[in-house]
């Protein structure tokens, strides 16, 4: 039974030698409204393009994980309804039931490091939601990032997570969270956590010298860049934090819980901050293209130098 298909273009990339960047594809299906999901996912790709690499959209249609969507395929995904929304525990179930599915950041590694590609763009990880002491709400992509070797570029947590929790897990697991061009953690819509980084690296020359001595090493897992978002778009942190807070308090209020968590509270964040949040959310992602875009080219040059 075919489970994955990668697409020519993708294929031929990897096959030469060429820059490839993951891209995945619950922000088209959960993380905006139609049409402006359709037009950041065609954003991003074309951003991964002009910093001359290949994308690779990953999302499961029909039963085969695809690596790699066409335009048409991308805009059925885009006008999709009740796609699942799909992880480490239910990727092979939607594969065995011939269903269709967006990935997720760790679903997104499974699949990108099957088809042998380095580096993935995202927006923000998932991470332990607030009140996890109670809950155990623990995201699958922090596992993820420890047992799969793949360098995802993010813009870092998700501001409506516990972040030093969050940070904390990634210590234990053993996974490097690298911030890009500064000392503190950025947090998803703003550049400012209240956190330090563990650490900083300013080059895209030397996260690919990383990935590629993390892989000599024999050290399972990736490693975890964030980007800060660029500052024209981000919402300070001061006026965000008390947005994030309300949104969190009526989703307990309301009994949301587990995967519905996340759409819900990037739903009311929307409303909330009369669509500022979601520009924001379109301009972190296209930079984390770029930049990913970046280090898979220099992944590729020094991977090429050494052979």
């Amino acid at each position: 039974m075919r489970m994955i298909e990668i697409a020519a273009e993708v294929e031929e990339a990897l096959a030469t030698g060429r820059p490839v960047v993951a891209l995945e594809s619950t922000i088209v299906t959960h993380g905006m409204p139609l049409p402006r999901n359709l037009e950041t996912a065609r954003a991003v790709e074309e951003t991964v393009r002009e910093g001359g690499a290949v994308p690779a959209t990953i999302a499961v249609l029909d039963g085969v994980l695809k690596v790699g969507l066409d335009a048409d395929e991308l805009e059925a995904l885009a006008r999709a309804e009740g796609v699942a929304k799909l992880s480490r525990a239910d990727l092979a179930l939607c594969l065995a039931r011939g269903g269709t599915g967006s990935t997720t950041v760790a679903a997104t590694m499974i699949a990108a490091r099957a088809a042998g590609i380095d580096v993935f763009a995202t927006g923000g990880i998932g991470g332990v939601h607030r009140g996890a002491e109670v809950t155990w709400d623990v995201s699958a992509d922090l596992q993820e990032l420890s047992q799969t070797a793949v360098t995802v570029v993010c813009a870092g947590p998700k501001a409506i997570l516990d972040l030093p929790r969050t940070l904390e897990v990634l210590e234990t697991l053993g996974v490097p969270v690298i911030a890009h061009g500064q000392d503190e953690m950025p947090a998803f819509w703003s550049r400012s956590s209240g956190l330090p980084a563990p650490q900083r690296m300013d080059e895209p020359e030397a996260m690919a010298a990383a990935h590629l001595a993390r892989g000599a090493l024999g050290v399972p897992g990736g490693q975890l860049i964030c980007n800060p978002i660029p500052a024209a778009a981000e919402i300070p942190r001061a006026e965000i934090v008390p947005v994030v807070e309300a949104a969190l308090a009526e989703a307990e209020r309301k009994g949301i819980a587990a995967k519905d968590v996340t759409p819900f509270l990037l739903s009311r964040m929307l409303e909330m901050t009369e669509g500022r949040s979601l520009e924001a959310n379109v301009a972190l992602i296209v930079d984390n293209a770029r930049l990913a875009s970046v280090i898979a080219r220099a992944i590729c040059r020094r991977r090429g130098a050494g052979s």
